[in-house]
């Protein structure tokens, strides 16, 4: 989240004199009302290069089936869309805000490549081995029972199938752990850790100045 207060200073200065920063920021967890909307359009828009860096990671191929996990606004649907020809990609997200966003934004091809409904990473709404590919996008860290969540992942990854998790914030103090309620951050070490115990297997850690990290499990 570094460079998330100076793309948007003039509006966070606004927030902050009206004691709303906090709030606005906790929409990250779930965006709600019009405050949530802001959000999604700022998540859209800020989290583009973190995602392409993370995504530029992954060995595509055509026709995958995958699922993007906290899918928030859509955006990370279109480039996953990009990436694989002829895939259709599912989103999640457990916010209502979200999954009308998303929808909108991908609205060309929804129903058709990309589908997209409400849910949580605790009981993922689909089939055992359904997809190619999972991605959570600074997402993890409002996971709950996060050992159960990555269960969940495993078991709708087809054999072979990846996770990427990818976060900017990789510092356990990280302040915006106080700002956001409800939030951890993680380092890479330990996410690999806790893919490593959820039996993923070939974990990968890739990190980039000045925060970025993904790291990638294979089922």
């Amino acid at each position: 989240m570094s460079e998330k207060s100076s793309t948007f200073a003039p509006e966070f200065k606004q927030l902050n004199g009206m004691g709303l920063l906090k709030s606005f920021f906790t929409n990250c967890a779930c965006p709600k009302g019009r405050m949530g909307l802001f959000m999604l359009k700022f998540m859209n828009k800020c989290h583009a290069p973190l995602t392409n860096w993370g995504l530029d990671l992954i060995p595509f191929q055509d026709g995958w089936t995958m699922l993007d996990i906290g899918c928030g606004g859509g955006a990370t649907l279109q480039r996953l869309l990009k990436r694989s020809d002829g895939s259709h990609v599912y989103g999640l997200d457990i916010s209502e805000e979200s999954v009308a966003k998303a929808r909108e934004v991908n609205a060309d091809v929804l129903g058709e490549r990309v589908f997209v409904e409400q849910g949580s990473a605790a009981n993922l709404p689909f089939k055992n081995e359904q997809f190619d590919l999972v991605t959570a996008v600074e997402t993890i860290y409002f996971w709950p029972n996060l050992s159960g969540c990555l269960q969940e992942v495993r078991r709708v990854l087809k054999p072979g199938g990846r996770f990427a998790i990818i976060v900017e914030e990789v510092d356990t103090n990280s302040k915006w752990t106080s700002v956001v309620e409800g939030m951890t951050a993680y380092t890479p070490e330990q996410l690999k850790g806790f893919l490593d115990e959820a039996g993923f297997r070939q974990t990968e850690v890739h990190c980039k100045k000045p925060s970025y990290a993904t790291v990638i499990g294979v089922k």
